[in-house]
């Protein structure tokens, strides 16, 4: 059984949250996790990551529980391409949104195997017997100078342009999309959160928070504090999902971000 929990937050200095979120949990086996993050001014990266997170479930839809890991990793694919048509068709006729966009890192997974498709530097990691593992690469100019070689790590963290993207959802008429299988077992838990709380918080604190004997609820509250506590100056948006050995009844996880 999978178990989920998710927060959002404005932050402590933005005026708009331009993070969005979806958990839906148990559907034909399946659980779906996205979380988004705008860019774009006007309030038009609110709407790019509402759109995201509204189009790739319905992209996804029928699930079926037979379908192979495979044929997911397709219809996760084809999904996320749904959405950046969408995006990038809603603000090619509107002259405000033009160039609007958001990242987007989304999972669909089953008690053995977690499909993750990304865009963007918007993250997941998985925890497993203690340790934390990065599963995505940021599409990003600092991350393309870092593989580079032309800065370090500690370069890379206070970088002034280490916000700029170099792929995004719904900037573009197609887009190549990032998709990989990663299996887990019981006890594995999967994180997916926006650059407000990856930019601004420790992977070694972010670990120690995710390992706290508490619920997945306190826990993404507790991540988000983190994030607040770092200065806030970004959205923050945190997923967990829980990899637990129990059965349970099916159920879907809406909240809206304050």
């Amino acid at each position: 059984m999978l178990k989920a929990a998710f927060l959002s937050d404005i932050g402590l200095v933005r005026t708009v949250n331009e993070d969005s979120a979806f958990v839906q949990e148990q559907v034909h086996g399946w659980s779906l996790a996205i979380v988004a993050d705008g860019m774009g001014g006007h309030q038009a990266g609110d709407v790019a990551s509402k759109m995201a997170v509204e189009w790739i479930p319905q992209g996804l839809l029928p699930l079926d529980p037979a379908a192979s890991e495979e044929e997911l990793a397709e219809r996760l694919k084809s999904a996320v391409e749904l959405a950046n048509a969408q995006i990038f068709e809603f603000a090619s006729g509107r002259e405000s949104y033009h160039g609007m966009g958001t990242t987007v890192v989304a999972v669909l997974a089953n008690p053995s195997v977690a499909v993750i498709a990304h865009i963007g530097d918007s993250r997941a990691y998985r925890i497993r017997e203690g340790r934390l593992e990065q599963l995505t690469q940021d599409h990003s100019l600092v991350n393309e100078l870092l593989k580079s070689g032309q800065i370090t790590r500690e370069e890379a963290d206070h970088h002034p342009r280490r916000n700029v993207l170099t792929r995004a959802l719904g900037t573009e008429a197609t887009i190549e999309v990032d998709v990989q299988s990663v299996y887990w077992r019981p006890g594995d838990l999967l994180l997916l959160c926006s650059d407000g709380l990856s930019g601004l918080v420790e992977q070694e604190r972010i670990l120690s928070t995710v390992l706290e004997e508490s619920s997945l609820e306190h826990k993404v509250r507790r991540l988000v504090d983190e994030a607040l506590a770092a200065g806030g100056d970004d959205n923050v948006t945190v997923v967990l999902l829980e990899n637990v050995p129990q059965n349970g009844e099916a159920s879907q996880q809406t909240r809206e971000a304050r």
